[in-house]
């Protein structure tokens, strides 16, 4: 995956451009002016992106109207991966630009409005020493100016709510992109925002004695659950750990909660010390053996849980699959010991 910086490289001036071209593939396909739409048409008109381009001038091709259904399966297929950032980037763009055209009709407004004032002092002037075939030149030059600045008002309007617009674009991207980033059934981060949290993790410095902490959490024997109580049910309990998990957490910071798969959830713990760490998983597993669930046709309580548990330490320099593998290896030490205790690897 390319670098964000890499993607879009272009100078204000480039990118403004950009823009006018995106701007003129939404409204020749009437397409809706959102930030997916607008992501699709900027990576085209950048040329960054050949499997996108390619498939567009096919699709363009093929029929003279490229709708949004199709817009949006070709953000899927080809930038859904590292749009986060890059769309965000755009949108980042676009608000710096419209910032910058506002100044700029500010600006001129200001410079109308004072040639005004200038002409009007000239035509005062030009009256008290009867030069009649100067001043209705000179009037007409005021009206002329009138308009102007009365245009250049409503430039500047106009310009303030697209601004507008697109800050509320950008809030509207933002949320879609954390969205991206949950899992729906726990509200915690998905696979795709560990592994952003984990690299992050990776890259931050360490003060001396400190370390970075990945910490793995499995349920055991979840099987048995879903097959003597039902999925509806398993997903029960695995939103349950997933609120033991967070109530553990709530005054630890910074943190990165996730389910990582299934019944397996991933914790990235920047900058802590190990005594915390091994403090903090015990936590955890004390928190989630404390479950107990009712079932809901008897409404007796008929599940207790435990979990099991591996922490890894990073080790600078490692590839982020090997740090995973190690803690992936504790968790394991954990169920081959007996399940409901946590292994440090």
């Amino acid at each position: 995956m390319q670098a964000t910086s890499a993607r879009y490289e272009q100078s204000k001036a480039q990118s403004a451009e950009f823009t006018r071209l995106v701007l003129g593939h939404l409204g020749r396909h009437d397409n809706s002016f959102n930030p997916v739409n607008f992501a699709v048409w900027y990576e085209f008109v950048a040329g960054n992106n050949t499997r996108l381009n390619q498939a567009l001038a096919q699709m363009q091709a093929a029929t003279p109207q490229v709708s949004d259904d199709m817009l949006a399966a070709l953000y899927e297929d080809c930038i859904a991966e590292p749009a986060a950032q890059s769309v965000q980037d755009i949108s980042l763009q676009l608000q710096t630009l419209m910032t910058d055209v506002q100044g700029s009709a500010e600006r001129a407004g200001a410079r109308a409005g004072a040639y005004g004032e200038q002409l009007g002092d000239l035509a005062l002037a030009f009256s008290q020493q009867a030069a009649s075939g100067i001043k209705p030149l000179v009037s007409r030059m005021i009206e002329n100016t009138s308009v102007m600045s009365e245009s250049t008002r409503m430039l500047v309007s106009e310009v303030a709510a697209c601004r507008l617009e697109i800050g509320r674009l950008s809030d509207e991207l933002s949320r879609a992109l954390d969205d991206a980033q949950l899992d729906p059934l726990t509200q915690i981060l998905n696979r795709k925002g560990f592994d952003d949290s984990l690299s992050a993790m990776m890259k931050t410095p360490l003060a001396k004695g400190r370390i970075h902490a990945l910490m793995l959490f499995d349920i055991d024997r979840f099987k048995q659950v879903n097959d003597q109580y039902g999925h509806v049910m398993g997903d029960q309990v695995i939103k349950a750990v997933a609120e033991a998990l967070q109530a553990c957490l709530a005054q630890t910071e910074p943190h990165a909660l996730a389910r990582y798969g299934g019944e397996e959830y991933a914790l990235v713990l920047p900058s802590c010390l190990m005594e915390d760490a091994t403090e903090l998983a015990e936590k955890i597993r004390q928190r989630a053996k404390a479950i107990r669930l009712r079932d809901r046709r008897t409404k007796d309580v008929t599940i207790s849980i435990t979990i099991s548990g591996g922490i890894a330490t990073y080790k600078p320099g490692e590839q982020a699959g090997t740090f995973i593998e190690r803690a992936d290896r504790a968790l394991y030490q954990s169920k081959w010991a007996g399940r409901d205790r946590v292994t440090v690897g």
